[in-house]
């Protein structure tokens, strides 16, 4: 980590937000008859083969070492589309809904799968391995399944924090509001980005879901906005780069999900996918990766990583963030005058 970039600065942040695996839900075969079963010989279940195609909202390094980990473990070559903003890959995978062009989509939360799975563009799939998941973190019948939790929190560039602003850094959200921060902010897009996103439904639950002093809270801080940036591993790049002196962001490097797309040219592929990122080896590399937390409760936090019993959450409702994102996205623009 650049030593010029501070991660491990909390506010009162989004709570734990699980990022979801929306999986590919593959049809059972029939149980033998008893007597059947006591006659005929069990044939070996189908393995997984060939390549996947997967459309990726995470950033290159993950990528490289998550899908080579992976073909390693499964034997299963996959084809990357990087394209590191969630809601753009979602929609893509809308527009592409009559000739799907992937087999998983991985990046974004919850508010990104959810709504493909409730139009039909997702695969119901409850993997083995989602046993180890608790119920609060994937959905009952299989269309996602939680992969890891993640804490919203701000990021900044040292040497611009000591310089402008004294070093003295935000301790909560209407901190950000302080006229010192003028132009000095990068937040995620919020139509582009879960991030992005989160950080305005943030707003609403730490208001009791009053949305009009939400609105104006995100009205007072445009005003600090110097940009959008289109993705959030984007903006942590560039509060590295100093181009800004600070961002509310993702406090690990990149949110990560995961799903099985409907129509998807190599199920047993996609299948295999989602149940190796749901093991014990995967949720250590992931946490390895970057500050992640796995919803597995066999893997340690990193070191230095925060915990969900240090911070102070607010009572974040992911469903309702889910439910009424497209509704919450353009009160924004209308709010802030971005169309």
């Amino acid at each position: 980590m650049t030593p010029e970039l501070d991660r491990r600065r909390f506010l009162q942040l989004a709570g734990a937000t699980a990022f979801v695996a929306a999986c590919g839900g593959a049809t059972g075969t029939a149980s033998p008859s008893p007597s059947t079963a006591a006659s005929a010989t069990a044939s070996p279940a189908p393995k997984a083969t060939g390549r996947i195609s997967i459309y990726s909202a995470l950033n290159e390094s993950t990528n490289n070492q998550l899908f080579a980990a992976f073909t390693k473990a499964t034997g299963v070559d996959v084809s990357a589309l990087p394209l590191a903003a969630a809601g753009d890959l979602q929609t893509k995978i809308t527009a592409e809904k009559n000739n799907p062009q992937a087999d998983i989509f991985v990046g974004g939360s919850s508010e990104f799968h959810d709504p493909l799975g409730k139009q039909g563009l997702l695969e119901a799939y409850q993997s083995p391995n989602a046993k180890d998941v608790a119920a609060q973190f994937k959905e009952a019948s299989g269309l996602w399944t939680g992969w890891y939790t993640g804490i919203f929190g701000f990021i900044s560039n040292t040497s611009r924090l000591n310089a402008e602003l004294g070093g003295k850094k935000p301790a909560t959200w209407d901190d950000l509001l302080d006229p010192a921060w003028s132009k000095r902010l990068i937040l995620p897009d919020p139509i582009k980005t879960g991030g992005g996103y989160i950080f305005i439904a943030t707003q609403i639950f730490r208001f009791n879901r009053d949305e009009t002093k939400a609105m104006d809270y995100m009205k007072k801080l445009h005003a600090n906005i110097l940009s959008y940036g289109p993705t959030s591993p984007g903006v942590i790049t560039s509060i590295t780069n100093g181009e800004a002196a600070g961002a509310p962001n993702w406090s690990h490097d990149i949110l990560t999900a995961v799903s099985i797309v409907k129509g998807t040219k190599n199920l047993l592929g996609a299948q295999a996918f989602v149940d190796w990122v749901l093991t014990k080896d995967a949720g250590e590399l992931n946490t390895k990766l970057s500050n992640r937390g796995s919803v597995r409760t066999d893997v340690a936090p990193a070191p230095g990583a925060p915990t969900l019993t240090s911070v102070t959450l607010v009572n974040y409702d992911r469903q309702w963030a889910t439910d009424n994102k497209t509704r919450i996205q353009k009160l924004w623009q209308t709010t802030v005058g971005i169309q």
